[in-house]
């Protein structure tokens, strides 16, 4: 978006910014070149599992085994290739959501106004600054209006100080009130901030719940295959007495018992869950908040901008001298002139409030002379004081001034010092219009002559002129959106800077639950922490609120237990953004501050989006779990299919081998990371409960369940294998039978698991596109090995007839389809649990 230039110098032109760009460079800090490719290489170089495919390899060769150690180079290399495509994949989807979540600056150039990327700014670049921009260079002040910056990030200092013209501004620091024209003078390196050796992005991020669940049980598991490892080497070498043959057959169970597919899906559903989120209008700053959206118990949500449109226009105007409301589309009055135009002057002269751009709209319409061209602001008192005001004192050439003031009706009535009547009649028209859903500002002039200004805008005695309401309509779609919320068990808080009558007849309009119930911010503050944990239960509107209240209210429902997520567009958010479990920032409308404070974007403004992310978390934790699941289930017939035999003797005691376990893996990681993350969401996702967020991954029920899942599917495989050895199958033959029973268990197990509480036939019906190309590839794979006499003698297989194959078939889907008989039967029991 661009807008004419408000200001007079048209900023540096193309020619300029390619020079200063060649002499000073880009707007960023300077660090070590890195390869992220090579990175990656190297992060891959130290996983366990290639580091056990490189050692049985090297034994292959060894012992002279060289279509072994190739078969085990070339699963390296397939392997390596598909990581490396996943953590491209994973990184590429990132680096899409960074490059929409960079911020950006607002800079005159040619002329124009326009957002371009903070590292895009040059030295000589025009900055224009508003109220919760985060200044993205050091500069100096040209041109300011009621300008004040938080130099906290600096100083240490939690109070705003003013900025004038000539006057420094620096890289970092926040814009508190007011707007500015800066000229650029240090990027990069070059800042007081890169200088003192601050950065914005270097505080560490913690695992969440989750990921560490998930680390604890990748750890446990490579424990035990560790000490499994030593055991079976123990026990063959004391059979053998050969110490490669041992130590191959130890490789073989380490191999089938390491879960490496688990982190890797765990970073690939949160990567791609994100860039799913961001084409659909919802930007995930950091992936892992995908995790908290599924357990997301309480939004607060401001009302302007975020229920409502904030779209002002004005609805009605009061004049205290009729003691009478009256309308903006009736001819307007001396009275209502000058009711208007003294609000006008108590704006910003560059608005972009909305309200102020609606002031400025209906005096600019009002007959007479247009006066703004011939006064200057000589002096401002910014919004400040608890309810706010603010104070503009402008003067002409001639020594005319114009002393004007607006703000919330009760803070205009005090410094207006009204009798007792006037200020029952002002209170009855604020509650006519709040009664009406109307925003209401009171508008108060001075003939304070004298040229010391006082330290405080309080002590200037006023004159009450009136007041002006707005209308912000709400949303079109809020109703549905926040019906949508209920349905998902998540409670609604609004909580906002407005007049609470106000709050309440818009509340009411969109359905919202408990209008009755509201809190103002000044009584918020005087209960202790105690007393306000039990207060924020039972309160559904808080009104009045300032950011301190605002934060109080946020960590009271923390503490409380639940999972919040605030919604906000303004810089008072900035602080309760930040505190909130998810903080959620408009993308249109929301100050830069409030943006950077979230870690959700809502690219267009609109609510729904919430609803859709928070479907989004849960079907991501859903399939998560899924997959998860899967790996348990169909790890466990390979590792005792593996172990059994070899600790209890048998006589065909090698079953599989490293080229059987890693042709396994290369069947499993896809369809743990690709197929299962692609599952779409269940139709009753939305209805369910918030998922606790410290909840454990599993449930002992859960879990348990999924390792029968791989007992049943083992003692498949095992009557399979005790079918040949009475049979007199070969060793070959019998290693075949084993092979494809448990291809056909994985198959019909990675159909079946895509839900536990809905049949198989209902699942056919899920649109998921990667599931049929997945198995047709794993079983397009077996029955080449089977059918190529070469691929054969390399997995030490023998060739079956159809007989043969039909009842590996038929055992591996037994052995599975068991599952649908229990989900049939417990349909009606725990049935849309995710």
């Amino acid at each position: 978006m661009q807008t004419v230039n408000t200001i007079e110098s048209p900023g540096l032109n193309d020619a300029q910014v390619l020079a200063s760009r060649d002499r000073f460079g880009r707007n960023c800090l300077k660090e070590k070149s890195r390869s992220e490719f090579f990175e990656a290489l190297i992060s891959l170089v130290k996983e366990p599992m290639l580091i056990l495919l490189m050692i049985a390899a090297s034994i292959y060769f060894f012992t002279g085994s060289v279509q072994e150690g190739l078969m085990m180079i070339g699963a390296i290399v397939l392997i390596s290739i598909i990581s490396l495509y996943q953590d491209t994949k994973s990184r590429s989807a990132l680096e899409k959501l960074r490059q929409f979540t960079q911020p950006k600056s607002l800079v005159i150039r040619n002329g124009i106004e326009s957002p371009i990327p903070v590292e895009d700014i040059v030295v000589g670049d025009l900055l224009v600054l508003e109220e919760g921009v985060r200044i993205a260079a050091d500069g100096t002040v040209k041109k300011a209006h009621d300008f004040s910056v938080d130099e906290s990030i600096l100083t240490g200092e939690s109070l705003s100080v003013f900025r004038y013209v000539s006057q420094p501004v620096y890289q970092g620091t926040l814009v508190a009130s007011g707007r500015a024209v800066c000229k650029v003078t240090a990027i990069g390196n070059k800042t007081r901030l890169a200088q003192i050796g601050e950065s914005l992005d270097s505080i560490e991020v913690g695992k969440t719940p989750l990921q560490i669940q998930i680390n604890q049980l990748v750890r446990n598991m490579a424990f035990i295959g560790a000490v499994v490892f030593v055991f079976v080497w123990a026990i063959n070498y004391g059979r053998s007495q050969n110490v490669l043959d041992s130590l191959m057959k130890s490789l073989t169970l380490a191999m089938s018992i390491l879960p490496e597919e688990i982190p890797v899906a765990f970073t690939t559903f949160m990567a791609l869950g994100a860039f799913r989120l961001m084409k659909m209008g919802v930007i995930v700053k950091d992936a892992k908040t995908i995790e908290a959206l599924g357990s997301a118990s309480v939004i607060c949500t401001d009302k302007t901008g975020t229920i409502t449109e904030n779209r002002m226009s004005l609805a009605g105007i009061y004049l205290p001298t009729e003691n009478a409301i009256v309308s903006i589309a009736d001819k307007p009055s001396k009275e209502t002139i000058h009711v208007l135009s003294t609000a006008m002057w108590a704006s910003e002269p560059e608005p972009f409030d909305p309200m102020e751009i609606a002031l400025h709209q209906a005096y600019q319409e009002l007959p007479g002379k247009d006066e703004r061209a011939d006064f200057q602001m000589v002096h401002e008192y910014p919004l400040s004081g608890l309810p706010p005001m603010m104070t503009h004192i402008f003067e002409n050439g001639a020594g005319i001034r114009i002393v004007a003031a607006k703000g919330a009706p009760e803070a205009i009535s005090s410094v207006c010092r009204l009798s007792g009547e006037e200020n029952r009649r002002v209170l009855n028209a604020v509650n006519e219009f709040t009664k009406k859903g109307y925003r209401v500002l009171g508008v108060g002039q001075s003939s304070f002559s004298r040229k010391q200004f006082p330290e405080q805008q309080q002590q200037i005695e006023f004159r009450f002129a009136g007041l002006i309401a707005f209308y912000d309509p709400p949303k079109k779609n809020i109703q549905s959106v926040l019906e949508s919320f209920y349905r998902a068990g998540i409670q609604i808080k609004i909580i906002t800077g407005d007049n609470a009558a106000t709050t309440q007849n818009i509340a009411s309009q969109i359905g919202f639950r408990g209008t009755e119930n509201v809190l103002l911010g000044q009584s918020l503050i005087g209960e202790d922490d105690q007393d306000l944990r039990k207060t924020v239960t039972g309160t559904w509107i808080f009104a009045r609120m300032f950011p301190e209240a605002k934060l109080r209210v946020i960590n009271a429902l923390k503490a409380n237990g639940e999972i919040v997520a605030m919604i906000g567009d303004g810089v008072n958010d900035g602080p309760a953004l930040k505190a909130a479990n998810i903080g959620i920032a408009m993308g249109k409308k929301g100050s830069e501050i409030a943006k950077q404070a979230s870690a959700l974007i809502l690219q267009n403004d609109d609510l729904s989006g919430m609803v859709d992310a928070i479907a989004a978390g849960r079907r991501i934790y859903t399939n998560l779990k899924k997959a998860i699941r899967y790996i348990i289930s169909i790890h466990i017939p390979v590792i005792l299919t593996v172990f059994v035999p070899l600790l209890l003797g048998w006589k065909y005691a090698e079953v599989f081998t490293p080229v059987h376990v890693i042709f396994f893996e290369l069947i499993m990681g896809p369809t743990c990371s690709i197929v299962y993350e692609n599952e779409p969401a269940d139709k009753d996702v939305l209805s369910q409960p918030p998922r606790p967020f410290s909840s454990s991954l599993f449930r002992t029920n859960e879990l348990l369940f999924s390792m029968l899942q791989g007992l049943v599917i083992t003692a498949g495989l095992f009557s399979v294998y005790w079918y040949g050895l009475n049979t007199g199958c070969s060793e070959t033959m019998t290693r075949s039978l084993v092979f494809i029973s448990l291809i056909s268990a994985n198959f019909f197990l990675t159909l079946s698991n895509r839900s536990f509480h809905k049949s198989l036939f209902t699942t056919l019906k899920y649109k998921n596109d990667l599931i049929g190309w997945v198995l047709t590839i794993s079983v397009s794979l077996c029955v080449l090995i089977l059918l190529n006499s070469t691929l054969r003698s390399l997995f030490k297989l023998d060739a079956v007839n159809i007989a043969q194959a039909l009842l590996c078939i038929l055992v591996g889907f037994i052995s599975v389809s068991w599952h649908e008989i229990y989900k049939y039967w417990k349909e009606d029991g725990t049935k849309g649990s995710y």
